[in-house]
């Protein structure tokens, strides 16, 4: 049964005490030992049976485990759903196929399950039968059960990554149709990531053959990109919104450095989107936000133990950390 806005918000609000906010940034100065301990008591992996730092991942596994089934119960819509598990989905179904041709480890590969169970993803793609994976997905491993079965074809990680990132942001746009805000960040994310395309390629064919085109950018706008003139190329996306990313990604190109930067703005665009209204929040935004909060500390707790082990010191590893 679908429970009311203002019931999903209460849970949350009950919930949001448990958030440990700043406190990831004073576990820095720790020892990875005391971090560790400092995690544990609090409320954060409640469950997991870790004795000692080096069993972190536990901790992790736990949290991700509690907040997964957190966005099962109290997804206010399908879109929300969808928006946070499905990529999991194509994820998978991507790693199925790679350990499947190219002979990788299944299990190494995997993310947490989304909408569709890993072994439901793994028998349909062996069976060749795709229909029940959904339309998006489906279309995702028929494209890429071909691409395999090509006499003589080579084919590469990015080659099949493509296959699936496209259909996956396809599946997003239709998912999140009707929700606004939803709608918004996966243009806005289909978009930075063309342009990473555009600047990450080494012909316009080569882009076009990879671009999502899912959200307001087109193939002519995306190909000004490629201009030899650095002038042309900084302005060829003047009025569209993304010339402070271009700007970004332009200089780091030029600098020889990896476009990890415009990479970060891409996936913090949520969560950075959300924060800044963080007073305002209507509707469905409230339990976006808290997800991925839960989400973004996560993955700071995975970046800070494996830096404390490492020996690193306090400012470079907040130098790694999402801001939440």
């Amino acid at each position: 049964m679908q429970k009311s806005l203002d019931y999903i918000n209460g849970v949350i609000a009950a919930k949001e005490v448990n958030l440990l906010g700043d406190k990831i940034s004073k576990l820095c100065d720790m020892t990875a030992e005391d971090a560790f301990r400092a995690v544990s008591e609090s409320r954060f992996g409640t469950g997991a049976e870790a004795v000692s730092v080096y069993e972190y991942e536990k901790l992790l596994f736990a949290d991700e485990r509690d907040l997964d089934a957190f966005i099962r119960e109290y997804a206010p819509t399908n879109a929300e759903k969808a928006y946070l598990l499905s990529p999991r989905d194509f994820h998978n179904a991507k790693a199925v196929f790679k350990a499947r041709y190219v002979e990788c480890d299944l299990e190494k590969m995997l993310a947490p399950e989304g909408l569709l169970s890993v072994e439901e993803i793994t028998r349909y793609i062996e069976e060749g039968n795709f229909k029940p994976l959904g339309k998006e997905l489906s279309f995702a491993c028929e494209k890429a059960a071909t691409l395999f079965s090509e006499k003589n074809a080579v084919v590469s990680g990015a080659d099949v990554g493509a296959i699936f990132e496209k259909a996956l942001f396809t599946r997003l746009k239709s998912a999140c149709a009707r929700n606004l805000t939803l709608k918004m960040l996966t243009a806005k994310k289909a978009d930075m990531t063309d342009i990473l395309t555009a600047l990450r390629s080494k012909t316009p064919e080569y882009a076009a053959n990879n671009y999502v085109l899912c959200g307001k950018l087109k193939p002519a706008q995306l190909e000004k990109l490629f201009v030899e003139d650095s002038e042309k190329a900084a302005h060829a996306l003047d009025g569209t919104g993304y010339e402070k990313f271009l700007e970004i990604c332009l200089e780091d190109k030029k600098n020889g450095l990896p476009l990890t930067r415009a990479e970060l703005i891409r996936d913090n665009l949520e969560i950075d989107f959300l924060a800044e209204r963080k007073y305002e929040l209507k509707r469905t935004q409230p339990f976006l936000y808290y997800v991925l909060r839960r989400r973004a500390e996560n993955a700071n707790l995975r970046i800070l133990f494996v830096c404390l082990l490492s020996g690193m010191n306090e400012s470079d590893i907040k130098k790694r950390l999402r801001a939440i």
